[in-house]
């Protein structure tokens, strides 16, 4: 994928989610669906950078995924305990023993089994500097026929952005298929900049139901989605945010040399 120059910061309330609803680029992106992107016989693995980034990015393909399929295997790169930084009600410790547990609650509310799930115990907010590190421990991890999805490597927060490098340094070792997909790129972003790489993008529907999983799991993060009463402090996932991400699809991103 090219570099990406713009300013990626996440600051404010970001992009509407009306104005991705009305984008004619991507409403042009063309479909796909959960065989296609993970072939019969593949294994699915998610990096995720943080607990929720598994639903954000991918719960819909959890779900679509044929009865029989191999096991996913989760790989949970951080603990998220850096989420609620000075907070009295969500200090490190506590996010660091929750976090998990939502995660846990969330893939119970979709319906399907558990997957396999590697925790690595990085740093929140730490993981460019273990990147080497975490690259290596999934080259150790991953075969041929795995299928990785993970976030976009220009997705603005830097453990989003590192997670997908140390992905696809990994995924070119054995020739994995890599997926990237946008969460905080939809903040950032805009229909006009050209930012988002749609001629390498293609979309999972979602139906109705899928969906309403996929947004009752979110409702299992508590300490992302309710306010912060001890810091007077919205959620890191607000509302708005979430009408923006949980759209009637997944966005993929698949590498210019791997396409569908």
């Amino acid at each position: 994928m090219d570099a990406v120059t713009h300013d990626r910061t996440i600051h404010g309330d970001g992009t509407a989610a009306g104005a991705w609803h009305e984008d004619a680029a991507l409403a042009a992106v063309p479909p796909s669906d959960a065989r296609a992107l993970v072939p019969p016989g593949a294994r699915l693995v998610i990096v995720a950078p943080h607990p929720d980034d598994e639903i954000l990015a991918c719960g819909g393909l959890l779900q679509l995924l044929a009865p029989g399929a191999r096991p996913p295997l989760l790989v949970a790169v951080t603990d998220g305990e850096g989420s609620h930084p000075g907070s009295a009600a969500w200090p490190p410790e506590r996010l660091r023993a929750e976090r998990p547990h939502e995660t846990l609650a969330a893939l119970d509310c979709l319906g399907i089994d558990r997957p396999s799930l590697l925790r690595c115990g990085i740093a929140d907010g730490g993981v460019r500097a273990r990147e080497a590190a975490l690259a290596q421990r999934l080259t150790n991890l991953l075969g041929p026929d795995d299928v990785v999805v993970t976030t976009w490597r220009y997705d603005g927060h830097p453990d989003h952005e590192a997670t997908a490098r140390a992905c696809a340094a990994a995924a070119a070792v054995h020739g994995a298929r890599l997926l990237e997909v946008p969460i905080w790129g939809w903040h950032w972003s805009t229909p006009a900049d050209g930012a988002m790489p749609l001629a390498l993008a293609r979309k999972l529907p979602l139906p109705d139901a899928v969906l309403a999983r996929k947004r009752a799991a979110m409702a299992c993060f508590q300490s992302q989605v309710l306010p912060d009463a001890s810091r007077a402090a919205e959620p890191v996932v607000p509302a708005h945010a979430l009408d923006r991400i949980l759209m009637p699809f997944e966005l993929y991103f698949h590498e210019p040399a791997r396409p569908f």
